[in-house]
């Protein structure tokens, strides 16, 4: 699932980059695991604990390549790529970002509702909450939308961490009802000199480079340095997020400025995110192709669009609803530890 396109961790100040992805590979790397080994069991316990919930309710496990001659062109991921002579022409192979599009795919085959814990690779992301490899579990749920499946994710969280954490609290609010109660701005209605201003009220210095025509980064920051420190009790929902920010949602038939989306709060780290799944294939092509304009327009590489995902949505996506869930920063807040890189064996410094 895509990730909201300003990658910054909340101890990092707007418009700094964490210089670790490039620092800690200039010295000599511990060869020892970076997590503890009681964090590795626990690591362990809460994988069999996650498989156990979906085997009780019946989803089927699946397993889709990691390699494939097809990109997320998602403006705010870029992928890890490889030249392989295996396949026609040399061609370029892409480490996945997420598993959604291949599992799409069985979905449209008539697989029923599946899920998927594995291994995802993102460049260019280091820091307290990220490592450019990293587990994810995404799952499906044929017939739910998006308010249903926030239902369920609530409940597998406290089922799933119950006796690892205290009990765990579940609110809900609309994207909008969010800014509007803790940064005192409507997010579907104000200008990005208002988004501007709100930041600065908060004390927020935007970087430089900041667009004057779009409002979504704007959005971005305040939600990472001023509304997500606020969600620090228990699960929290956000939903209904702007439509620009849709991703692969569905848009609300009731209100056309917000995408059925939805992302997932636990104790202040943002956890999951997850649509109503757009089923038309017309309109998923056109998104593909904005986003690749706005990879030209950044001068970045423009990435082969997932053909087989389009053809797999022509033939008729079910109705559903689907979740990615970081593994890893679950395990943390199961752990009680700060940095994503205890709860891994072996984070990218001592890959």
């Amino acid at each position: 699932m895509a990730r909201r396109p300003v990658n910054v961790d909340q101890e990092t100040s707007a418009g700094q980059v964490d210089g670790r992805c490039n620092q800690v590979w200039m010295s000599t790397p511990d060869w020892k695991p970076a997590a503890s080994l009681r964090t590795l069991r626990l690591r362990a316990e809460l994988i069999t604990r996650i498989r156990a919930w979906f085997s009780r309710r019946g989803l089927l496990e699946v397993e889709t390549p990691v390699l494939s001659v097809r990109a997320t062109t998602d403006p705010a991921i870029e992928s890890f790529s490889t030249i392989s002579a295996e396949t026609a022409a040399g061609a370029r192979l892409y480490l996945h970002s997420s598993p959604e599009f291949p599992m799409k795919r069985l979905l449209a085959a008539g697989s029923g509702s599946i899920y998927q814990i594995c291994r995802v690779f993102r460049r260019d992301e280091s820091g307290r909450f990220h490592n450019p490899e990293f587990t994810l579990l995404e799952w499906y749920r044929v017939g739910y939308d998006h308010y249903r499946l926030m239902q369920e994710v609530g409940k597998m969280l406290q089922e799933v961490l119950d006796g690892m954490t205290d009990p765990l609290t579940v609110s809900r609010w609309s994207y909008q009802e969010l800014f509007l109660t803790l940064a005192g701005v409507d997010p579907l209605s104000a200008t990005v000199n208002e988004l501007s201003e709100c930041l600065k009220g908060h004390g927020i210095t935007s970087p430089q480079a900041m667009p004057g025509d779009n409002p979504d980064p704007w959005l971005d920051l305040l939600m990472t340095h001023v509304v997500q420190p606020q969600l620090q009790e228990g699960i929290v929902f956000v939903h209904d997020y702007p439509a620009s920010q849709a991703a692969l949602a569905r848009i609300s038939e009731t209100d056309e400025r917000v995408a059925e989306r939805f992302e997932v709060f636990l104790h202040g780290i943002e956890l999951a995110n997850g649509f109503h799944e757009l089923a038309d294939a017309v309109e998923q092509r056109r998104r593909f192709e904005e986003e690749n304009r706005q990879r030209r327009c950044a001068g970045r590489q423009v990435l082969p669009i997932d053909t087989c995902l389009i053809d797999a949505l022509a033939h008729g996506l079910p109705d559903c609803a689907g979740v990615a869930l970081g593994v890893d920063r679950l395990l943390m807040i199961a752990a009680g530890v700060r940095n994503i890189a205890e709860s891994m064996a072996f984070p990218m410094e001592r890959s």
